[in-house]
């Protein structure tokens, strides 16, 4: 199957059904092979899981190597909502491929992201049809609080991991994210990583692990 954003994929091992799927999107001028790191500790533990990380459907403005979700070299709230949200046009045909191809409903997947990919899980989980299995967010942030509270159809599980020493995105952001989940109903869960600048340490990765685990039946 060729789907419309190239992947890295992962795939169980050969005796293994597929019996849920982990969508990891990158951030800011990366790409999915290096978000697909993060399997290296959890496919052992998910043996039935297929990770997907796609690379962003567009070069990255500042790093051509890389991708981007959605332009940030112009600091216009109103542009950058624009571009998000054809991110999420073409990460939702995505979705549905996903699904197709593998036979899985929303509730079998889980949604990820670092930074950019954070984001953009946050909107998908939020404004599908139908909730997904969870979201697992590291280092994000809410793009838009006002367009998401108008477009919000599901309440899908929400884990958020953010350094407190971030400087690139304000673990700042994290504490507004948690308080519009709360006052929207969806049920939320943070952890603030000390001493964690814009990465994901090991803490993170076992953390947010430990939540799938749960998640996943």
């Amino acid at each position: 199957m060729t789907f419309c954003l190239d992947s890295t994929i992962i795939k169980p091992e050969a005796n293994f059904d597929i019996k849920n799927a982990i969508i990891l999107l990158h951030g800011y001028g990366g790409d999915g092979k290096d978000i697909s790191m993060l399997t290296s500790s959890w496919r052992r533990h998910l043996p039935n899981t297929i990770f997907l990380c796609p690379n962003g459907h567009e070069p990255c403005a500042i790093n051509p190597i890389g991708y981007q979700w959605f332009d940030l070299t112009k600091d216009d709230p109103n542009y950058i909502l624009e571009q998000s949200v054809k991110a999420e046009q073409k990460l939702n045909e995505f979705i549905i491929e996903v699904k197709k191809t593998y036979k899985l409903e929303n509730d079998k997947i889980c949604l990820s992201g670092f930074s950019q990919g954070c984001m953009m899980s946050i909107n998908l989980g939020l404004t599908s049809d139908q909730p997904f299995n969870c979201i697992v967010g590291f280092s994000g942030k809410i793009i838009n609080q006002e367009d998401l509270k108008k477009r919000k159809q599901s309440s899908t599980d929400t884990l958020l991991i953010h350094g407190d020493a971030d400087q690139v995105v304000s673990p700042n952001f994290m504490l507004e994210a948690k308080d519009f989940f709360i006052r929207n109903n969806i049920v939320i869960k943070t952890h603030l990583v000390k001493n964690c600048d814009h990465h994901i340490p090991m803490e993170a990765s076992s953390i947010a692990l430990n939540y799938i685990l749960k998640k996943i039946k």
